[in-house]
């Protein structure tokens, strides 16, 4: 019998790794659940927003937000817009993510 020939297979490194519990497949199965709510009123309110155009007149127009127009060219940087969104979602995710 040669050295490396044995009884038993060699056991090959990081094979315990990939073995999973329930547990963690369970915690997996509930944040995609609940990314797949987010996207969903996500998507509601991104087509409630396309149908409601033009009916909020200050959002877009904040104090902050960068408009420039120079003859047949524009650009414009929602800057304020995007900290008030900012700190609207993340007070929202410190509130439902408290337990």
């Amino acid at each position: 019998m040669r050295i490396w020939e044995s009884a038993s297979p060699p056991r090959r490194a990081g094979r315990a790794s990939c073995r999973s519990n329930g547990r963690e497949v369970a915690e997996l199965g509930k944040f995609l659940l609940g990314l797949g709510l987010v996207m969903i009123v996500l998507g509601g309110i991104l087509l409630l927003a396309g149908n409601s155009a033009g009916k909020v007149p200050w959002l877009g127009r904040l104090p902050g937000d960068i408009a420039i127009e120079r003859g047949n060219w524009r650009f414009y940087f929602p800057l304020g817009t995007s900290i008030l969104v900012s700190v609207v979602l993340s007070l929202l995710v410190w509130l439902f993510s408290r337990r």
